[in-house]
């Protein structure tokens, strides 16, 4: 026994190599055999395109959480929320000064932690969102114009 005879036997390619041996040795049969070959693959590469659905067509709901702390303590929570993905508008009329702005210093580094965005769209009112959300435009202050 060869070598190539051990080889073909150790890595089962017998089957393989008379395929190869039969396409070798009618070049012309090869040569109609390929076409048919390739049309089969892509009426299956159509079929499996029909499969394919867009992520834009996939509704996804976005949930949008408002909250109204009365303490610091409250910070934590609303964090949380921005972490597990969801717009945040935050009323903190009925907080201190003082921890209203500990919660905005708070909020301003989760939110940049994650990627998102803070903005003020009143009087002590302001939108927190995560990446996957994008805040557009500008609320102007009324009291400040008239």
């Amino acid at each position: 026994m060869g070598f190539k005879s051990k080889f073909k036997t150790y890595f089962n390619l017998d089957d393989h190599v008379e395929e190869v041996e039969r396409y070798v040795d009618e070049p012309e049969k090869e040569e109609r055999a390929m076409p048919n070959r390739f049309q089969g693959s892509e009426l299956k590469e159509k079929d499996a395109q029909s499969n394919i659905v867009s992520l834009k067509s996939v509704q996804q709901h976005a949930k949008m959480t408002l909250i109204e702390p009365r303490s610091y303590d409250e910070s934590q929570d609303i964090a949380d929320q921005l972490k597990n993905r969801k717009t945040v508008v935050i009323n903190l009329q009925r907080m201190e000064h003082d921890q209203a702005l500990r919660v905005v210093d708070f909020l301003s580094g989760t939110v940049y932690a994650i990627g998102g965005d803070i903005q003020k769209i009143g009087a002590s009112i302001f939108i927190c969102a995560p990446d996957n959300v994008e805040i557009s435009g500008s609320i102007s202050d009324i009291a400040n114009q008239l």
